[in-house]
């Protein structure tokens, strides 16, 4: 009887050792919009099904979107603080810049990327893992895992615009920062600083008119913390890359869709908007702010500039 109570003592541990061994590790996912019809919710939902199904649910991801981890600034503080509730963030990938990753700046800079044909040449490339490992290489406790983007942004106005001499004397509402206050001056309009959350929710004001410049592009990045890697394995770490990877190529479908349908609507809506074919005058108008900002490193924007 002993003997017997013995062998299912050690059967019960086994069992107990091997349920704790499958324990799946969760990984929380901080993404400051919802998910639902957004370019970065379905970034979000495509890393979270492609890596629970590359490891087979050994790891899972919680998804916090909407803002509840905090907006951009306060997770990013917070992981360089010591924090580990978050592990995966998805940034603006010129957010870096502020804390040493300097060729994050050209993510963010005008008339750097033409089209989306050549941002997306740029992701594919050996350029951008460089730019992605910089964050490591300044010592930021997080690694870039992937770029993709959420659109072109473009001009609005009151009056219609049609070329760049139009932009002559307008006022034009743009966040406050020094990139985007440069650019504005160097295309001779005047700037009215806002705030980012101000100024996104002003289209009703200026929409009768649209010119489709794409100044900047709304990159983004995925990054995954060093807390979050140290819990994983080997072959888990190459699973959350391969999901990230995965995730930034639904980015790529998504946000070409999206961005049809967002000018389909303003045009319904009663928005003129019209299409500049050659971006050269206005590269040459801002080219201050660009060689302003890159400044030792020529060769990176010269390398970006050919992938077109």
């Amino acid at each position: 009887m002993k003997k017997l109570f013995s062998i299912v003592l050690v059967l019960a541990l086994v069992l107990a050792f091997s349920a704790a061994l499958a324990e799946p590790v969760t990984l929380t996912y901080a993404e400051v919009n919802p998910v639902e019809g957004t370019v970065v919710g379905d970034v979000a939902l495509a890393f979270k099904d492609k890596l629970e199904e590359l490891s087979g649910g050994e790891v899972l991801v919680d998804i916090q979107a909407s803002g509840v981890m905090g907006d951009e600034k306060t997770v990013l503080a917070n992981i360089l603080g010591g924090d580990t509730s978050v592990d995966i963030v998805r940034i603006s990938a010129f957010a870096l810049n502020q804390y040493g990753a300097k060729k994050s700046v050209f993510l963010t800079l005008p008339y750097v990327f033409t089209s989306e044909d050549h941002y997306w040449k740029f992701v594919e490339s050996d350029l951008a893992k460089e730019m992605l490992a910089e964050s490591k290489e300044v010592g930021l406790p997080f690694n870039g895992l992937a770029y993709g983007e959420e659109g072109f942004r473009h001009f609005f106005s009151k009056t219609e615009v049609k070329t760049i001499e139009d932009l002559k004397g307008l006022k034009i509402r743009v966040s406050d920062d020094p990139i985007m206050t440069g650019m504005i001056a160097g295309l001779g309009a005047a700037f009215t600083p806002v705030s980012f959350g101000e100024l996104s929710n002003s289209f009703q004001e200026v929409a009768p008119y649209m010119i489709k410049d794409g100044h900047t592009l709304g990159t983004i990045e995925l990054i995954a913390t060093d807390a979050a890697l140290a819990k994983l394995t080997d072959d888990q770490k190459a699973m959350v890359q391969e999901a990230a990877d995965y995730a930034m190529q639904v980015c790529k479908e998504s946000v070409t869709a999206k961005q049809a349908e967002a000018e389909q609507k303003l045009i319904d809506m009663g928005c003129t908007v019209t299409e500049v074919e050659d971006k050269t005058p206005w590269q040459e108008a801002t080219k201050a702010v660009l060689e302003e900002n890159i400044a030792g490193m020529e060769e990176i924007y010269d390398a970006i500039v050919a992938l077109q």
